[in-house]
């Protein structure tokens, strides 16, 4: 792929939403389809590899990622092994559009939770293993739960997971808020662009206390589980005072995703120097040819994207390099 707009086009099921997938494996170290590695070997193959090449400012990147059934992933940077695939994200960003990610917008908060917390680890790196963190001390503290419930343990036992469930709850909330402070006035304009007027995006959810937690304890005993929390909260998507999730048409939602990558990506360029990759999978079927422009125009701007269309008409732009995908082959289009 060249630097710039790269259009892929073919008909349905010529195999454009593998080669963004295989993309985003080489640089992310999964699949934005699939938590299950073994689908990603083709059937009847002992295995998979995505390798891609290209540049991050002024160094030259080798990435690849190579699956075998059975015996995990495993991923080389510039020759090197990596202790695990996803330390390529460190390396490279990269943010995708399908159209099964609306989830994002209109499913469960677990789904707005981790895509944010993936926000969180792209533009502040220190913070990345905040969520993994949290998760592990909240798994620890349900399971002393349970455990004290069932007479096993006593409940001073919990108090040690409870404060660390209060400690790095803080670090969360707090990651998650500054994360969205830093998205969303673009937000709000990309949208605006495309046409989703007054468009918020707004946290629901407060860091907890030891207070807090003593007061829950007993129905937390009862339950075996952490009742209150960032692992409970949600992101709320508004446009004006419309919930977007249950109140938003699928057009509007599709708008809303793109304008958080748009936003994403303009705040990654800002605070790295350096802009993501974009990897936009049929996204212009349901844009109306000034949406198409619109975006293909910001697009442009974000750094290097790929976007996959049936038609080549169907981007009111001319892209800097045009790729023909037929079954098993992508050829450079004459």
């Amino acid at each position: 792929m060249r630097p710039g707009l790269v259009l892929a086009v073919g008909p349905n099921g010529v195999g454009k939403t593998n080669l963004l997938e295989a993309i985003h494996v080489a640089t992310q170290g999964f699949s934005p389809r699939t938590r299950t590695d073994a689908q990603l070997v083709r059937f009847g193959d002992a295995g998979a590899r995505a390798a891609v090449t290209g540049r991050r400012g002024e160094v030259e990147l080798e990435l690849e990622v190579t699956v075998r059934p059975g015996e995990g992933k495993r991923a080389r940077l510039n020759g090197a092994p990596l202790r695990t695939a996803e330390q390529l994200r460190t390396t490279v960003s990269t943010l995708v559009f399908t159209p099964d990610r609306l989830g994002v917008v209109k499913g469960a908060p677990a789904a707005r939770r981790a895509y944010f917390d993936r926000v969180l680890a792209r533009l502040f790196p220190a913070r990345a293993s905040l969520s993994v963190e949290y998760g592990a001390a909240i798994a620890q503290r349900n399971a002393a739960l349970r455990r004290a419930a069932g007479g096993w343990s006593t409940r001073e036992a919990i108090e040690p997971w409870s404060d660390r469930v209060v400690s790095l709850g803080a670090e969360l909330v707090a990651g998650r808020l500054e994360a969205i402070a830093t998205l969303e006035a673009g937000f709000a304009e990309r949208a605006g662009e495309l046409g989703l007027e007054a468009a918020v995006v707004r946290y629901e959810g407060e860091a907890p206390t030891r207070e807090a937690l003593d007061v829950a304890l007993e129905r937390d005993l009862e339950r075996g589980t952490t009742s209150l929390g960032p692992h409970l909260d949600d992101v709320l998507l508004l446009a004006g005072d419309r919930d977007l999730r249950g109140f938003g048409s699928q057009g509007e939602q599709r708008l809303a995703l793109l304008a958080l990558l748009l936003a994403e990506a303009e705040a990654i360029t800002e605070r790295s120097g350096i802009p993501p990759l974009l990897l936009l999978d049929d996204v212009l079927s349901e844009l109306d040819p000034s949406r198409r422009l619109i975006l293909a125009e910001r697009v442009r701007r974000a750094g290097q994207a790929l976007i996959t269309a049936t038609d080549a008409a169907m981007l009111p732009a001319e892209a800097d390099q045009l790729l023909e995908v037929t079954p098993g082959a992508i050829a450079e289009a004459a």
